[in-house]
C-alpha cells in the first residue's frame, strides 16, 4: 500500500514539473515571438535587433548614425583603408574615367579610413538618403554650395586638414588624407550633430529564392580604361563576392582583409559632362534598367530612387536583398549594361 502511494505521489510530482516545463516553454515562445517584428512588405519578416544596413544580428538595437565617406580610388590610392568594413559602397564617376567610392558605415566603424577624396553634388544626395554625416576632403563648386547652405552635416578636409583629416607618410597628396572614426565623432561632437538617429532599416530575405543566370565572374568597365576595371569573382566557399580592381584582389591596406560582398547592384544612369574640367550630371531620379548579382547569380532589374537610395525593383514590387554588404555600381546608360558588363 505504501509502495502504491508512493508511486502515486511521484507521479503526480511528474505531472506537475511537466506542466511547469510546458507553461515555461510557451512563456519563452511568447517571448521569443517578441523579438521578432512582422514587416507589412512583401519581403517577409525583420528581426527587431539587425543592422538596419546590412540586415546582420545584433546582440542589442543599433543607435548609430551612419557616415558616408568619399574614398579615393586612383591607382596610387590603392589598396584603400576602410572598405571591407563598409556597410554600403557606391561607386560613381568624378571626372573622365575615374571612379571614386562613397562608403557608408553604420554596422563597423574601422580604426581608419581613406584616402579620403573631394565632394561632388551626386555623392553628397546619395549620402543624404541614408541621412548620413558626411564627410570628404575638397568639393566641387556645386557640392561646395550645397554643403555651406545646410543641405547635409558634414566634416571636410578643407576645414580640418591636419587636425581631423590626417596626412599619412605612405602616400603622396592628393592620396594620403585619412581620417579615424575616432575624429569623425570628435568633429561632429565639436559641431553639435547627432550621432544617435540610426537609418531607416533596407528589407532583407535570405529564404527568398533567387532567379536568374549563373554568373561566377562578372566584368564591368569604365570607358574601357583597364585601370578602372572591375570584376566580382563569386567565391563559393565564402558565399560572397571578392572585387578586383586592374587584376588586384581588394583588400584592406593594414589589414590585409579582402573585401566581400553579398550583393552587387550595377545601374545604369544618364551622364552629362557639363564642364572642361569634365565633372558630371548624373540622372539618379528616373531610375532604369539594373543588374543584380546574389549568390552567383545575376538577374535583370530596374531601379529607382526612393527618398534617396538607389533600390532594385521588379514591376512595382522591391527586391530583396541578402543579409551582408551591398556594393552599388553606377555606370552611364550609354553604353550601358549590354556595353559595359560582361559576363
Amino acid at each position: 500500500m505504501l509502495k502504491r502511494a508512493l508511486i502515486i505521489a511521484l507521479s503526480s510530482l511528474t505531472l506537475v514539473a511537466c506542466s511547469s516545463d510546458k507553461e515555461i516553454e510557451n512563456e519563452s515562445e511568447k517571448e521569443a515571438a517578441t523579438d521578432v517584428v512582422k514587416e507589412e512588405t512583401s519581403v517577409g519578416t525583420e528581426e527587431k535587433n539587425q543592422s538596419p544596413l546590412t540586415g546582420e544580428p545584433l546582440k542589442k538595437e543599433s543607435l548609430s548614425r551612419s557616415v558616408a565617406v568619399m574614398v579615393n580610388n586612383h591607382p596610387k590610392a590603392r589598396p584603400q583603408s576602410g572598405l571591407s568594413n563598409a556597410d554600403i559602397v557606391y561607386e560613381v564617376l568624378a571626372e573622365g574615367d575615374v571612379t571614386r567610392f562613397l562608403a557608408i558605415y553604420q554596422r563597423e566603424k574601422p580604426k581608419e579610413i581613406g584616402p579620403v577624396r573631394s565632394a561632388r553634388d551626386y555623392y553628397v544626395e546619395l549620402a543624404k538618403g541614408y541621412d548620413s554625416l558626411y564627410v570628404a576632403h575638397g568639393y566641387s563648386p556645386e557640392a561646395k554650395e550645397m554643403l555651406t547652405n545646410g543641405f547635409i552635416e558634414h566634416l571636410n578636409g578643407m576645414e580640418y586638414d591636419g587636425t581631423l583629416f590626417k596626412r599619412v607618410s605612405f602616400r603622396k597628396a592628393p592620396h594620403n588624407s585619412y581620417i579615424s572614426f575616432e575624429d569623425i565623432n570628435k568633429g561632429a561632437e565639436g559641431n553639435g550633430y547627432d550621432m544617435k538617429r540610426p537609418p531607416e532599416a533596407l528589407n532583407f530575405n535570405d529564404n527568398e529564392t533567387l532567379s536568374g543566370e549563373a554568373a561566377q565572374s562578372v566584368m564591368i568597365s569604365y570607358y574601357n580604361n583597364p585601370l578602372f576595371n572591375v570584376v566580382y569573382d563569386f567565391n563559393i566557399d565564402a558565399g560572397k563576392y571578392e572585387r578586383y580592381s586592374d587584376g588586384e584582389k581588394a583588400i584592406d591596406y593594414h589589414s590585409k582583409d579582402p573585401v566581400l560582398i553579398e550583393n552587387v547592384f550595377i545601374v545604369e544612369a544618364h551622364h552629362q559632362v557639363v564642364d572642361d574640367a569634365g565633372r558630371r550630371n548624373i540622372d539618379l531620379e528616373s531610375g532604369g534598367d539594373a543588374y543584380l548579382m546574389q549568390e552567383g547569380k545575376i538577374r535583370k532589374v530596374q531601379w529607382k530612387n526612393v527618398d534617396g537610395r538607389i533600390l532594385p525593383y521588379e514591376g512595382d514590387k522591391r527586391v530583396s536583398l541578402r543579409k551582408g554588404s551591398t556594393w552599388i555600381n553606377i555606370i552611364p546608360s550609354s553604353p550601358g549594361l549590354a556595353g559595359s558588363v560582361t559576363y
